[in-house]
């Protein structure tokens, strides 16, 4: 059985003083939950939010890293970095950094495989744009998304990747897939990872939906067969909200 995972992304929100609140206030809401929780926060906030949440049930990620160790990368943060103040996860590549900052699959893959050098916990993105899900290559284009960023890879690595569905379309949006439509696109994704590996390495993957997740959607999508938690955006920046969105059940 699968273990469900419900992560939030805040982006670029939050200064240290309010996720320091924002933790304590979250603390006694989630601590009797069965679900893994963890928080991905800005690079300013991560010190501060590990502090905050030591001896709870929350764990702490960042957003993005680089694939160096260290060198000439003015403005970037390794793995290594990360690991060094006892950071677990990381987000990459979010749709936000292929968009906006010309992430692509080969370079999705090598911050893959630094992370899991640094025995960080990757949740890696796929997702696709509304013109290819309207011109029908949905499935085509997350399945190729999901082979290219695990190239290499072997069984043992990707028992520590989490891998998140997040349709561009639907991020910030209000639009969400449907619980349907959201369970098959990653149902594709399991069914890709078993071609690439074997059917037991399928089904133990934890895959993740993201695109506008609220309180009142979660139960339905997370119930599904195939989706195991949600990577959760705006809702994940309100207490109450994203409270609920762990306690679905």
């Amino acid at each position: 059985m699968r273990k469900k995972v419900i992560a939030g992304n805040w982006k670029m929100n939050m200064l240290p003083n309010e996720a320091m609140a924002f933790i304590e206030a979250l603390t006694p809401m989630v601590k009797d939950t069965p679900n893994e929780v963890i928080l991905c926060v800005p690079y300013v906030d991560l010190f501060y939010s590990l502090l905050t949440s030591q001896n709870t049930n929350i764990k702490i990620g960042a957003q993005n890293m680089h694939w160096e160790e260290k060198g000439a990368y003015t403005g970037e943060v390794s793995g290594k970095m990360l690991k060094s103040i006892g950071v677990e996860y990381v987000i990459i590549g979010h749709s936000e950094r292929r968009q906006y900052f010309a992430e692509t699959d080969e370079t999705v893959n090598k911050k893959i495989k630094a992370a899991l050098a640094n025995e960080l916990k990757p949740i890696a993105c796929v997702g696709e744009t509304l013109e290819q899900r309207e011109a029908g290559k949905a499935i085509e284009v997350i399945t190729e998304q999901t082979k290219l960023a695990l190239q290499d890879l072997t069984k043992e690595q990707i028992s520590n990747i989490m891998i998140a569905y997040e349709p561009i379309w639907a991020i910030g949006t209000g639009k969400t897939a449907t619980s349907e439509d959201a369970n098959n696109a990653i149902k594709s994704i399991r069914q890709e990872i078993e071609k690439l590996y074997d059917t037991q390495t399928a089904e133990s993957i934890i895959l993740l939906y993201g695109g506008s997740v609220k309180a009142e959607n979660s139960k339905e999508l997370f119930t599904t067969s195939d989706i195991d938690g949600g990577l959760v955006g705006g809702a994940s920046l309100k207490v109450e909200e994203f409270s609920k969105i762990v306690n679905f059940q």
